[in-house]
């Protein structure tokens, strides 16, 4: 094989391989809810919005929660795509830095201030389903 053959040989080699790894990788940071969410652990977590992500595959929420002894708490809230929850009602503009807020949702396996978020509830009683994040949520016809 002769030398330019080769190097086109290579090149389409570490450009297919390329291909490949990108491809994967929406597959990579994608997970089920039973990997990460405890679904017998129901939390309800009331604060302000700090920030909202609309990122695929997950849309995500920053909320600050004042504990009982005063301290804030940072916790991040897990959504669905940002197509879905915008299905369900939400706009770019539902939550404004400093919105208070209701999640109610899953706390997180590990232990840390992350919720997979089921329901939102707005300081008007006005509720938004924040889209089951991915396979394996409680079953959604236990919605309220």
């Amino acid at each position: 094989m002769n030398m330019k053959r080769m190097r086109t040989s290579v090149v389409v080699a570490s450009i297919s391989c390329l291909l490949v790894l990108c491809a994967a990788m929406p597959v990579w940071a994608h997970h089920s809810f039973a990997s990460e969410y405890d679904a017998s652990k129901p939390i309800k977590v009331q604060g302000v919005v700090k920030k909202m992500e609309w990122i695929n595959p997950h849309s995500w929420i920053t909320m600050e929660v004042k504990r009982p002894d005063g301290t804030v708490q940072t916790w991040e809230i897990e959504a669905g795509a940002p197509n879905a929850m915008f299905r369900a009602g939400f706009t770019r503009d539902s939550l404004p830095i400093g919105t208070e807020i209701i999640v109610n949702g899953y706390h997180a396996k590990n232990g840390k201030n992350m919720a997979n978020g089921r329901e939102l509830t707005f300081a008007d009683g006005r509720k938004l389903f924040m889209g089951s994040s991915s396979t394996g949520t409680p079953n959604e016809t236990s919605r309220q």
